[in-house]
């Protein structure tokens, strides 16, 4: 029997980003990338486990917005656009390098890549929640839920309405897709305020994730740490991030993704290329932009971009099992250990974001699935679980009250509200009351049904995370605020257009066509609870 679990979660999620107004923008590929380097990929590490009589288990939340866009078609049809214009440039490539032994020899791994991705889409008729949804129903996936958008719930407590509007939209939209109640769900940010788990508990969720600092300060004192969870009051239960195994991969300084085998993130082919020769496969501006065919290695820390060597997947795959070898190691030695000072068996629960494996750390996947395979075969230590089975086998756990907490900076919610966004919520807070006050309203026909329904889901994008966190880290702030004023500029016309007795039906129709998420949303949902 072994002495303790290790429980691996990824947070899949992007914020809702669609624009059928627009022949092309470039934050739609945000998803794109994350189909042909993520969730592709972790497809195949799951059918591969699979095959090979791997019984894996994992978690993985799969948001709202991330659901919908998978799922829409026209993001399919786009999708398949994008990835025909890599195959079609990779064919390129392999030619225009034919005297490059090294660049060929890359360029032909892309072209087989490629088109193992374009397989498995066309196999799965281009529906990647299915994909996803087979491993829910084996249950070697434990698929979670999250916000409706992404919606930071501290900084919304002072309205319930709209943190239960957050919940219960997720929830809602969750059985629709995977035709079961979730059982557990991702805190956008893993932001938690003392209280939140009576919503949680009334919309039927059985647990959620915090980081370590919300058990460890929690009250009382848990006995065991972030190494077991604790229950809350309502019988929500609370796992913590474990901090040592998540330094491991997300530390710049001692994390494995800075190797110097892995592929450099930043040294693309979209930058590097003869303009005249990339130009078709750029921005229709003629803006340069990363494709994601990237031919160096890391190379080293102090190697400038111009002083990358070239990459050789088959190294860095071998430097993949190293490191998986590593976890394994550690998290065996910390099991052992951690099983002796608590006299129980303890969980380590590692929690990433799922894009950080294989978009922005490109051998992510192999290492997940080194790990799985030298988990299964190499050592008896710990059990790989996910979080509804270890609920499920371990019943007793101790009642205590998590602390206020995020796994942002500093771990509070100072990175979603200081100068650069705090501008967004006295707008977001008079939109929330007015769409409180909208939905006692009864609505006289059908255009006013839909009328209501659309502020609903203005104001939920608009709640997005996402936006402020952009703002924050300063990369394509302009869209942020874009988003942000877009869906409070509908939401504001919406609501005086009620007032005023008068729908504008065409504009209405239109903004119903862009803003399309939650199709099955009622307004009421904003009722006092």
């Amino acid at each position: 029997m072994a002495l303790g679990y290790v429980a691996l979660v990824l947070h899949a999620h992007l914020p809702f980003v669609r624009h059928p107004e627009s022949d092309y923008v470039l934050e739609e590929e945000w998803l794109y990338e994350a189909i042909t380097e993520t969730y592709i990929p972790l497809l195949h590490v799951f059918e591969g486990l699979k095959r090979d009589g791997i019984d894996f288990k994992m978690t993985m939340s799969m948001t709202p917005p991330l659901v919908s866009m998978l799922r829409d078609p026209l993001l399919q049809e786009r999708y398949d656009e994008h990835l025909a214009k890599l195959e079609e440039l990779v064919e390129k490539e392999i030619d225009h390098n034919k005297h490059n032994g090294h660049i060929r020899y890359l360029a032909e791994y892309y072209a087989k890549e490629f088109n193992i991705i374009r397989q498995t889409w066309e196999r799965y008729d281009r529906d990647l929640v299915k994909a996803f949804k087979q491993f829910l129903d084996s249950n070697n996936l434990e698929i979670i839920t999250c916000g409706a958008t992404h919606g930071y719930l501290p900084l919304m407590k002072m309205y319930p309405q709209a943190v239960w509007a957050q919940i219960k939209v997720a929830c809602e939209h969750y059985e629709q897709h995977f035709d079961r109640p979730a059982k557990g769900i991702w805190l956008p940010e893993c932001a938690y305020y003392e209280g939140l788990e009576r919503m949680l508990a009334d919309a039927g969720l059985r647990y959620f994730l915090t980081d370590g600092h919300g058990l460890l300060y929690a009250r009382p004192r848990p006995r065991h740490g972030t190494y077991a969870p604790i229950f809350t009051e309502t019988g929500v239960a609370v796992f913590g991030r474990d901090h040592e195994s998540s330094q491991q991969v997300w530390s710049s300084e001692v994390g494995y993704p800075g190797d110097p085998e892995y592929r450099e993130f930043y040294k693309d082919l979209g930058w590097e290329a003869e303009y005249e020769y990339i130009k078709p496969y750029i921005m229709p501006n003629g803006q340069r932009k990363n494709i994601g065919i990237k031919y160096h290695k890391i190379t080293s820390r102090q190697a400038g971009l111009s002083d990358k060597a070239l990459y050789d997947p088959y190294w860095a795959r071998e430097k993949a099992a190293e490191h998986a070898g590593n976890f394994m190691y550690n998290r065996e030695r910390q099991v052992a250990n951690l099983r002796n000072m608590i006299n129980r068996p303890p969980i380590v629960v590692s929690p990433y974001d799922a894009e950080l494996f294989g978009h922005w750390w490109y051998e992510g996947p192999w290492f997940i699935d080194y790990l799985f395979r030298k988990s299964w075969h190499d050592q008896n230590t710990f059990d790989m679980t996910h979080l509804a089975d270890y609920l499920r086998h371990n019943t007793t756990q101790q009642v205590s009250r998590p602390s206020q907490s995020s796994w942002g900076y500093r771990g509070f919610h100072e990175y979603w509200l200081n100068e650069t966004n705090a501008w967004i919520y006295p707008h977001l807070h008079k939109a929330t009351e007015r769409m409180i006050e909208l939905s006692h309203k009864e609505p006289e026909d059908e255009l006013q049904w839909k009328a209501l329904n659309q502020a609903a889901r203005e104001l939920l994008l608009a709640q997005s995370s996402d936006w402020a966190f952009i703002m924050r880290t300063g990369t394509m702030v302009p869209y942020a605020v874009r988003r942000t004023r877009s869906h409070l500029l509908r939401f504001n016309k919406i609501y005086e257009d009620m007032h005023a007795g008068k729908i504008d039906s065409g504009w209405l129709e239109k903004v119903e066509e862009i803003d399309n998420i939650f199709p099955e949303i009622n307004y009421r949902v904003y009722r006092p609870l």
